[in-house]
C-alpha cells in the first residue's frame, strides 16, 4: 500500500536510462537562496519598454572571522568581509511593497533565486550580471525607529 507512492515519489528524483530515445526524462532541481543583510540603497523601479517593470535594490551580507593561530578567543583580529548582492523583484505584490518600505539601511531577510546573466554595456563590452531574484522579503528591523 504504502510501496507505490514511495516509488512514484522517487521516479521524479531518479533519472532512469530507457532503451527508447524518444523518452522525455524530467529531474528534479534546486536553485534557492537566502540573504540576511543591510539595505545598500534606496531601491528604483525600472520598465523596459514591452517589459515587466522590476524593483532594484543592493543588500550587503557580512561574514566575520578571527585571523591568528591561537585558540585563545581573545587572541587574533577580526577580519570582515562584505559582500554586495543585487536584488531584483519582478512579483507585482511584492515589487510594489519593496519599492514603497525597503529603505537604505535596513536589516531583511530575502529568498529567491539566483540568475546569471549578460548584458552589453554602453562602450559595446559584453558584461556579466548575478542577480537574486527575490521571491519573499521580510522585513526585520524599522530604519525609522533605528535612528531615533
Amino acid at each position: 500500500m504504502l510501496r507505490r507512492p514511495i516509488i512514484q515519489v522517487l521516479r521524479q528524483f531518479i533519472r532512469h536510462e530507457s532503451d527508447s530515445a524518444t523518452s522525455l526524462i524530467l529531474e528534479r532541481s534546486l536553485n534557492r537562496i537566502q540573504l540576511l543583510g543591510r539595505v545598500g540603497q534606496d531601491p528604483v523601479m525600472r520598465q523596459v519598454e514591452g517589459k515587466n517593470p522590476v524593483t532594484i535594490f543592493s543588500l550587503a551580507t557580512n561574514e566575520m572571522w578571527r585571523s591568528g593561530e591561537s585558540e585563545v578567543f581573545q587572541a587574533g583580529d577580526i577580519t570582515q568581509k562584505t559582500t554586495w548582492h543585487r536584488i531584483s523583484v519582478f512579483r507585482p505584490g511584492l515589487r510594489d511593497v519593496a519599492y514603497q518600505y525597503v529603505k537604505k539601511g535596513a536589516r531583511i531577510y530575502v529568498e529567491g533565486k539566483i540568475d546569471y546573466g549578460e548584458y552589453t554595456d554602453k562602450n559595446n563590452v559584453r558584461r556579466q550580471a548575478t542577480t537574486i531574484i527575490a521571491d519573499n522579503i521580510i522585513f526585520l528591523s524599522d530604519h525609522v525607529k533605528e535612528k531615533m
